[in-house]
């Protein structure tokens, strides 16, 4: 079985997105979940040994990372951290500059208004 992080500051977020995930894919993911990018940066080491395949996050959450989006200096940790290299990084977001932080850091992204499309979650596995 994979391991997936989804990372939202919103649990009904979290609990949509988990339960899209365990409709397309059944019994593929574990779905560990965390509130905000510090939790989840900690969450990171604590399962270097054994990373996380995908990972899934909200841009916009706690404000302690200005300039950047919580969940864009999230994606600079998670690239920091050789276990993770193979990591997918999906980011979602209701941010008009999805794309561009998308392309800035090579991952792919679900613009939040295409999230209620659960069709929307199968580029977990492209």
């Amino acid at each position: 079985m994979k391991k997936m992080l989804i990372v939202d500051d919103s649990a009904s977020w979290r609990n949509y997105h988990t339960d899209a995930v365990q409709k397309l894919f059944p019994e593929k993911f574990e779905i560990e979940t965390a509130d905000f990018a510090n939790s989840a940066n900690e969450k990171l080491y604590l399962n270097a040994d054994e990373p996380y395949d995908v990972i899934l996050t909200d841009l916009q959450m706690e404000s302690d990372f200005l300039p950047l989006y919580a969940g864009e200096w999230l994606v600079e940790q998670i690239q920091k951290i050789p276990a993770y290299k193979n990591t997918k990084i999906i980011i979602i977001s209701a941010t008009n500059a999805i794309r561009l932080i998308a392309e800035r850091y090579n991952v792919d992204y679900i613009p939040k208004y295409n999230c209620r499309d659960i069709n929307a979650y199968s580029i977990i596995e492209k």
